[in-house]
Formats: C-alpha cells, sequence, structure tokens
C-alpha cells in the first residue's frame, strides 16, 4: 500500500513539475536569428517583436546570419532558444545535406513551432531586363550561388530541374550573403537568385533600373514537377500574389514552401516553446498587417504535418486549442524516427576512416542514403 501511494505521489509531483514548465513565461529579453536585414523573414521578426514589447513587454532582438549554418550556429550553442529560419536550417539540417553534412555538423534535431504560408512565393528572382520569363530562360544566364546557403543553392537546383537544367546550364556566380546575391542583380553582376517575393531586396530589384521578373513554373507540367520534388519535397504549387511586382490582379503561377519557420531544437525547454507558440498565435492580431508576409503566420494557415517534427511544447498549445489531430501524431513520431535514423548513421560515419573531407563527405552521402533506404524511408538526395 505504501509504494502505491508513493508511486500515486511521484506521479502527481512529475505532472505538477510538467504543467508548471509549462506554464513557463517568456523571459523579458528574448533573441532570436533571422535572415539578413532586409530580408522578408528579418522585417517579419521585427514586426513581431514590436507586438511582443507593446501587449508582453517582451523586448526581442533580432539576429540577422547571412546563411543557414551563420542562423543555425546559436541554436546549436544554446546561445539563443528560437529562429525565423529558412528551410537550410530546418529541413536541410535534419537531414545532415550539404554543409550540414559537414564533420562539424551533420544532421539536426531540429523541431517547428509554426511556418510562415503568405501570399509570397519563394523562388528564382530575375532581373527585368534579362530575358528570363520562364525557369528554362535561365539556360546560359548568370545564377548566384551564396556560400554556407544550402537551402538557397538546392532551391535553385530543384526549380532549374524543374526546366531539365542543371548548374552546368548556367554561369555559376559566388557570393558571400543572400543580401549581396540580391545586390548582384542591381549592379549586373548576375541575372537570377533565389528569394522570396516580399523581400526588401525585391522591391529594390523592382525599383531599380533593370526591373524585376519572376520566371513561372507552370502547374500543369507533371514530369516537371517531379523532377523538381524528386530535389525539394517541401515545395508546392502556389499562384503568388504578394510582393514585388504582383498582386491579386497580377499573380505569378509559381512554386513555393513555408517561409520563414520558426524553429528550435529539440533540447530546448518546452515551457518556453509553449509561451513562445501561444504568443505568435495569441498576438497575431497586432502584428498581421505590420510587415509583407506576415498573414502566413495565421493558425489557420499552418501545415501540421511537414518534412520537421514539430516541438513537444508547441504541440501541447495546438492540442488545447483544438488544432492537432491525432493523424499529426503519427507523421510527427514517424519525422523524429527519421531523424534517430540519421542520428544513428551520423555516429557510425563518426568512427569510420576518411583520407579527406571530401572523402568524408562522399562517404557520409553513401551511409545517410543506405540507412533511410534501409528504413524504408526516402533519401530524397543520395549526393550534392
Amino acid at each position: 500500500m505504501r509504494g502505491v501511494t508513493l508511486t500515486a505521489l511521484a506521479a502527481i509531483a512529475a505532472l505538477t513539475a510538467s504543467g508548471a514548465a509549462l506554464a513557463q513565461k517568456l523571459p523579458d529579453q528574448l533573441t532570436w536569428t533571422a535572415y539578413d536585414v532586409g530580408s522578408g523573414g528579418y522585417n517579419q521578426a521585427v514586426a513581431i517583436g514590436n507586438a511582443l514589447k507593446n501587449k508582453m513587454g517582451v523586448t526581442l532582438r533580432v539576429l540577422p546570419g547571412k546563411n543557414d549554418v551563420s542562423r543555425t550556429v546559436p541554436l546549436r550553442e544554446g546561445k539563443v532558444p528560437f529562429s525565423a529560419n529558412g528551410v537550410g536550417g530546418t529541413y536541410m539540417a535534419q537531414e545532415g545535406m550539404y554543409e550540414f553534412g559537414s564533420k562539424d555538423w551533420g544532421p539536426q534535431p531540429v523541431r517547428s513551432l509554426l511556418l510562415n504560408n503568405s501570399d509570397a512565393l519563394l523562388t528564382v528572382v530575375a532581373a527585368g531586363n534579362a530575358g528570363v520569363k520562364t525557369i528554362a530562360d535561365l539556360k546560359g544566364k548568370r545564377v548566384a550561388w551564396v556560400v554556407g546557403a544550402p537551402s538557397l543553392n538546392q532551391n535553385i537546383t530543384a526549380l532549374l530541374a524543374y526546366a531539365n537544367l542543371g548548374w552546368k546550364d548556367v554561369t555559376r556566380v559566388e557570393f558571400g550573403g543572400f543580401g549581396q546575391a540580391m545586390d548582384g542583380i542591381i549592379n549586373d553582376q548576375v541575372d537570377a537568385a533565389f528569394t522570396s517575393t516580399i523581400s526588401g531586396k525585391a522591391f529594390q530589384i523592382e525599383s531599380s533600373p533593370r526591373g524585376i521578373a519572376w520566371p513561372t513554373v507552370p502547374h500543369g507540367d507533371a514530369a516537371g514537377w517531379k523532377r523538381l520534388k524528386a530535389h525539394a519535397p517541401f515545395y508546392v504549387p502556389f499562384m503568388g500574389t504578394e510582393g514585388a511586382g504582383l498582386s491579386k490582379d497580377k499573380p505569378v503561377e509559381g512554386a513555393t514552401y513555408p517561409y520563414p519557420v520558426l524553429m528550435t531544437y529539440e533540447k530546448i525547454d518546452a515551457g518556453q516553446v509553449y509561451a513562445m507558440t501561444k504568443a505568435m498565435v495569441e498576438l497575431f492580431a497586432e502584428y498581421k498587417d505590420s510587415a509583407p508576409g506576415n498573414i502566413g503566420w495565421d493558425i489557420k494557415r499552418q501545415v501540421f504535418d511537414w518534412v520537421v517534427p514539430v516541438h513537444e511544447g508547441a504541440i501541447k498549445y495546438f492540442k488545447e486549442i483544438g488544432v492537432w489531430k491525432p493523424d499529426y501524431d503519427k507523421s510527427n513520431a514517424a519525422l523524429v524516427q527519421r531523424q534517430q535514423v540519421l542520428a544513428t548513421a551520423w555516429a557510425a560515419h563518426g568512427k569510420a576512416s576518411y583520407t579527406d573531407d571530401k572523402a568524408a563527405m562522399a562517404g557520409w552521402q553513401k551511409l545517410r542514403a543506405e540507412a533511410l533506404t534501409k528504413a524504408g524511408m526516402e533519401p530524397v538526395l543520395t549526393e550534392w
């Protein structure tokens, strides 16, 4: 009887501790990483910070990072809890692809809170005077490659594949950051780059002497979409109506995916994640009109079974407000399992010997693909 009582008391204590953690408020000072100053993600984060300050007294510091790695390092090292990140710092970090497949990284246990699904596009932008009307028109053009930004580069790779093109079919021009690549279009150093249609830089290109163009990605080309999604399964067909040169009267038939992704790591306290998610949802009316694309944070636009798992703290809140369906538990568990398969494969990779970094990357690509295939999961990319 005494054992049963102690067990019951322990269970009550655990539930009380869990409840206390999930009741945690946001700290007075909070930091996110985001894209460069002037990007759509940065502008949205600033607008959200204003709402947090005005309604909750929370000061949000937005730390800009010029690429996926620089935005994700502070999270990995525990210096910041959240990032308004791109698909590189979320999906590709999870997968251990590109820069995240180097010996200093490997697959990361990332988690999402909320996805921004706006009326904008994440796609290739081109100079208006470059003669680029469709993705196929990129052949022979100068296209930006941003060092340390696998999401930007892989997205262009996928979009090129839609038109059955590759980097060998264009002139690759390297830049050190997103902002520099966009300025490269204005300065006639390059003809096309990857961006959001609501990026501040996109509006600068629109008002520049070169003008702006958004190459179309026709939705009816089934073979093209199959090639695109083979490289980037997170993409969906979409009619873009928001951004530089776009409107509901002037839509562009294109492709996109959620951006930014408010993300974190598995290790971040569930209470803090719960509080951040709750604040984002309940303050939505305060910031939805304060920056282009902020409408995408609407709880009604959320996709709960995307390509990375949702953090348990966010799930707790979603269940409380009745938007989390039982089926999402299954899909989320499958994504967590995928991360576990990748982590096990990375541990095995670390025990192997390679002659140099190039051989190590090739070894990881092979081991990763084999591990996922054995587990009945799609590798998506087997080399990069």
